[in-house]
């Protein structure tokens, strides 16, 4: 899992991706969200493949999950306290470390587009709320009916919610789904980003830690780059992506600083989640501390995927 290319003239291309930490994907689903992971990792591979950046990579690999209904982001984010959907989502590039982050935006497909937008086409990292749509307007993004993103899972999960309300507790959150994706392109440059519809029942104007830069993810190709996952509340007081390259930074292999990071937010806040990160080198970690977390990888060619502790599953691209 951590070979790496040092000694080579060819940087590896390196894509990883994940679906967001979850309690528990019924058994119906697996198959649904196992295909769509590893749909969305060899897209950002391909990208790459094709002599695209790492902030190409990342963007086309969540457009994939945002449109899959499967995952909270896009069609098929999770719904407010109000059944209305209300979507975060930033991109970063490591090269020279520009952003582009939206929050509680509403009628648009594909949030990470707006973010990347926000980070070539404005003097800002961020935009929220009607703002955001503004922009987006201004952009060119075909505004969409809010309809157009609600599944009747998501409607679902919001009543069942409703019912059991009074019962929630942060050390064991309903949902933790988020997308995202971290990418190592043949120049050497690292980027991440991370897509997400929040946490269900959540109040009007909640935003979470998906569109905050070192929370959500990080990337700096002088160190690597992360997404993140989980009780985003937990996320944004560990400052989770920054963290682990942290510890990257002190000299900690990737699946350390992984470790550590998540550990650190789980002693410290009892908050569940996990992250997927890539280091300049290219060696990458996928780890979470939440139940499961459906993810997938491809270096040099090469595609693991999987959704459990200890269920991996490999094969070559062609």
């Amino acid at each position: 899992m951590e070979e790496s290319a040092r000694g080579s003239i060819d940087v590896s291309l390196v894509v990883v991706v994940h679906g967001g930490g979850a309690s528990n994907i019924s058994a119906d689903r697996k198959e649904r969200v196992r295909e769509g992971i590893t749909r969305a990792a060899t897209e950002g591979y391909n990208i790459l493949k094709a002599g695209g950046s790492a902030v190409d990579a990342v963007e086309g690999a969540v457009i994939v999950l945002e449109n899959d209904p499967e995952f909270n982001a896009g069609c098929g984010s999770v719904l407010n306290v109000k059944g209305d959907i209300e979507m975060d989502a930033s991109i970063m590039d490591g090269k020279d470390l520009s952003a582009g982050a939206v929050s509680a935006v509403r009628c648009i497909e594909n949030p990470i587009k707006l973010a990347r937008l926000v980070m070539e086409k404005t003097p800002h990292c961020f935009l929220t709320g009607h703002g955001a749509e503004k922009f987006a307007a201004d952009m060119g993004i075909p505004e969409i009916p809010v309809e157009k993103l609600i599944t009747e899972r998501s409607k679902k999960h919001l009543e069942k919610e409703k019912l059991e309300k009074g019962a929630e507790k942060t050390d064991c959150p309903k949902n933790l789904g988020t997308v995202g994706a971290v990418a190592l392109d043949c120049r050497g440059n690292l980027a991440y980003a991370t897509s997400t519809g929040g946490i269900v029942n959540k109040m009007v104007g909640r935003v979470g830690d998906s569109p905050c830069i070192g929370a959500g993810g990080y990337a700096d190709n002088n160190l690597g780059a992360v997404s993140t996952t989980g009780h985003g509340e937990s996320i944004l007081k560990a400052n989770l992506a920054r963290l682990a390259l942290f510890h990257v930074e002190q000299g900690k292999t990737v699946d350390e600083a992984a470790e550590l990071a998540l550990n650190y937010m789980k002693s410290k806040l009892k908050g569940l989640g996990g992250l997927i990160l890539v280091s300049k080198e290219g060696d990458w970690v996928a780890k979470w501390t939440s139940a499961s977390m459906p993810w997938a990888a491809v270096k040099n060619g090469k595609l693991q995927a999987g959704i459990d502790l200890c269920e991996t599953r490999t094969r070559d691209l062609h």
